[in-house]
């Protein structure tokens, strides 16, 4: 089961990612890409398999992640981020 986002979590994370997206997209490519590279593979395979703007399928797969992880870190009090 997934853990459950709260808004403060969500706050804190649309705090971060919105100071600059384009540059915390790049460090989530590369943070995803050596945690877990499965997850990345699937996330650059979706977006470039759209008719979307691949950049905002990916941001929005990145912006998930992100969010379960914090949730995962509060519930569990493990830091994925390290």
């Amino acid at each position: 089961m997934l853990p459950i986002i709260t808004e403060e979590q969500a706050s804190l994370a649309f705090a971060e990612i919105f100071q600059d997206v384009h540059a915390w997209r790049k460090k989530m490519i590369h943070y995803i890409k050596e945690e877990n590279p499965e997850i990345n593979s699937a996330i650059i395979e979706a977006a470039n398999n759209t008719d979307l703007d691949p950049k905002a399928v990916a941001l929005g797969a990145y912006m998930t992640y992100r969010l379960i992880e914090m949730a995962a870190k509060e519930e569990t009090d493990i830091d994925y981020t390290e």
